[in-house]
């Protein structure tokens, strides 16, 4: 019988990977360098190591950056088209009046990602109310259709006027195109909903990534049959994706990975009775906060993909719009690659820019030569100086001392120590913001809630940032740089379904959507199907929504609305209210892992080591733990450092520290 479950996430520096043994309740780790080019290769060779044999593995989870690559590179993308109505060819380009840079009189925005060369326009029209006031000219589908042979496209978005209530004409123009040998994607089917522009461009988005993610989910498929496992895809929205599905809709796996975390965050948080939390993930190239309240995640229905930020925030306008329901993160460029510069005033300067996998930060030894955050934690010994992931890959600790000293110290008139003491105070500042934006800027305060903090960098400067955000408990699970891919194993496999509700009934429109997600599961093979009822809900003439819960046909939906906006913005008003759009989210059960009390046999708690380290402002000598031997029960108290295979502990003095029954550690002050 199958027993193992394996998640797996891919990282632009590392690929994670967790198999858990659902008989025994043990876990195995293991982390390879990411393959960029052919990101499945990574994952395949690594569970080709494993010695798994067919049979052996009950469900492979896995997460990918790859359709956010394909967006950030733009290299790759098919040849893609759109067909729209005459004289709406260029809403991609109108968009909204967003500029992501008001001042700057140069700005450009990012190019479509279909030029006007392969926007089609076609008569025909359908109203507001879904009533027919013009049919498509079978002429002007010959003439489309014909263009799309001679471009050799190989995807297509169509996305007609007010599609979202009656789809005909989308339909029409698939059954004549259809044959035309490649993807063809409706907008009344991505995405359901008002608003032309938002409709539009996700629609593109999904056609343009379409040929990419189903490339490579074949060609990982492929790699792993011999297993004989379902292979399922993070999605954005917190849950579980078909291969199929994903393929389909690759859209739902833009923010893929990041997801993945605050998930398990929410299910070690649930086993450990916390109801507020703050995740936070450093990794090798951004760092991300989030908030789960109450037990739930911050969700968010609209993003810009490949989109910038600033501080944390997202830049309206500096992206693709696409409307998807995703977990809810502040971002910042700020992992461990982060490289440190000098600016043309002088100044230190710490990111955006990341020395990714290759050739990494200097004292990796494979070429680099800038100094990243990276270098200066081992620099000051927050870091081994000799080895990362359990001596598995050796460590030049006087390649970082030379790149901090020979771009940064010599410049601004200082020693490597303090050029990286530099380093330290900037990016951590950074990270501060992010945390604060979904703190303090919601209305939260940060000392209500404790921390959990993972990736490979996160637990380094978990400390760092409590004590600046007044956070009074942290929380390191047991593998912390792999925690994203353990967060896979934690979720079902989830589906939204959307509908317009305007000028609707809306209990006849969700009993449409309730009869279509129980019907699509079923067909998927899922039949023990959850659902959990949703509304976008605004005041009249508002132009955007709040989203609340659906309950008993309607009762009390008024009530929950003003609630939720007066904890949003401090009041309610008595102006008439109107339901925009219905949401159902089906789950279906997978299999998932068990947090198990564990037991180390043969525990050291003796410090292994002693080394000199720069904690919360000064230099101590520090002892140094090896985390795989603490025992649960085991207590110290900071200054210390606690080194595991796949992330470091860094403790401040004034912290004490414990080993919980389920081998997190657990710091409080």
């Amino acid at each position: 019988m199958p027993r193992y479950y394996i998640g797996i996430d891919i990282g632009g520096t590392f690929t994670d990977i967790v198999l858990f043994d659902s008989t025994t309740g043990d876990v195995r780790v293991l982390k390879v360098p990411s393959t960029p080019r052919r990101p499945e290769e990574a994952v395949i060779n690594a569970l080709n190591s494993l010695g798994l044999r067919r049979g052996d593995v009950a469900i492979i989870n896995h997460a990918t950056t790859v359709a956010t690559n394909a967006l950030l590179t733009r290299s790759g993308l098919p040849r893609a088209a759109l067909i729209t109505n005459e004289g709406f060819r260029d809403v991609l380009e109108i968009g909204r009046q967003r500029r992501a840079e008001i001042y700057n009189l140069r700005f450009a925005r990012p190019p479509p990602l279909i030029p006007r060369s392969r926007r089609f326009t076609i008569r025909g029209r359908i109203l507001a109310d879904g009533s027919v006031a013009e049919d498509v000219p079978e002429a002007d589908l010959r003439r489309v259709k014909k263009r799309l042979m001679e471009e050799g496209v190989e995807t297509v978005a169509v996305s007609l006027l007010n599609s979202y209530v009656n789809p005909v004409h989308e339909r029409k123009v698939r059954d004549y195109i259809g044959d035309y040998g490649g993807f063809v994607f409706l907008s009344s089917e991505v995405d359901p909903e008002y608003r032309e522009y938002e409709r539009t461009s996700t629609t593109v988005v999904n056609a343009v990534l379409a040929p990419v993610v189903t490339t490579y989910l074949r060609r990982l498929e492929e790699g792993v049959r011999g297993l004989a496992a379902p292979l399922y895809v993070m999605a954005s929205n917190g849950g579980l994706n078909t291969v199929d599905y994903a393929a389909r809709m690759p859209i739902s796996i833009i923010e893929s990975g990041p997801s993945a975390g605050v998930l398990a965050s929410g299910f070690l948080a649930s086993r450990l009775g916390l109801e507020n939390v703050i995740t936070f993930d450093m990794g090798g190239t951004t760092a991300k906060a989030g908030a789960i309240v109450g037990g739930k995640p911050d969700v968010s229905y609209e993003f810009e993909a490949a989109g910038r930020t600033h501080s944390g925030r997202s830049i309206k306008g500096s992206g693709y719009a696409v409307r998807f329901p995703f977990i809810d993160l502040a971002e910042v460029s700020a992992g461990g690659g982060t490289i440190a510069w000098i600016d043309e005033a002088g100044s230190l300067r710490v990111g955006p820019a990341s020395a990714g996998a290759d050739p990494g930060p200097a004292a990796y030894g494979r070429g680099g030569t800038d100094p990243t955050v990276t270098d200066a934690n081992i620099a000051l010994g927050r870091l081994s100086g000799e080895y990362l992931l359990g001596g598995a890959m050796r460590i030049r600790g006087e390649l970082a001392i030379k790149a901090l000293d020979e771009r940064i110290g010599r410049r601004l008139g200082i020693d490597a120590i303090e050029a990286a003491v530099g380093v330290i105070r900037l990016i951590n500042n950074s990270m501060a913001r992010a945390i604060s934006i979904i703190s303090v800027e919601r209305g939260r305060d940060p000392r209500d809630f404790s921390m959990i903090a993972f990736g490979g960098a996160g637990p380094v400067h978990a400390c760092d940032l409590a004590e600046e955000m007044g956070i009074k408990e942290v929380i390191v699970p047991e593998h912390p740089g792999l925690f994203s891919a353990y967060g896979l194993l934690t979720v079902d496999v989830t589906r939204v379904f959307t509908a317009s509700a305007l000028g609707r009934n809306l209990e006849e429109v969700f009993s449409e959507l309730r009869d279509r997600a129980v019907g699509e599961m079923k067909a998927e093979g899922f039949h023990d199907v959850e659902l959990e009822e949703l509304v976008d809900m605004r005041y009249r003439g508002q132009s955007f929504e709040i989203t609340v819960n659906y309950r008993g046909g309607g009762t009390g939906l008024r009530e929950a609305f003003e609630a939720e906006h007066r904890r949003l913005y401090g009041y309610f008003s008595p102006d008439p209210v109107e339901a925009v759009a219905a949401k159902v989210v089906a789950r279906a059960k997978v299999p998932k892992l068990e947090l198990m009390s564990r037991a180390r046999r043969g525990g050291d708690a003796e410090p292994r080591s002693r080394r000199r380290a720069y904690l919360a402002g000064e230099f101590v000598d520090a002892p140094i733990y090896e985390r795989e031997r603490l025992p649960p029960g085991f207590q110290g108290s900071g200054p210390a450092v606690v080194e595991g295979y796949d992330s470091t502990v860094v403790v401040n003095g004034g912290w004490r520290w414990e080993v919980d029954e389920y081998l997190d550690l657990v710091l409080r002050r």
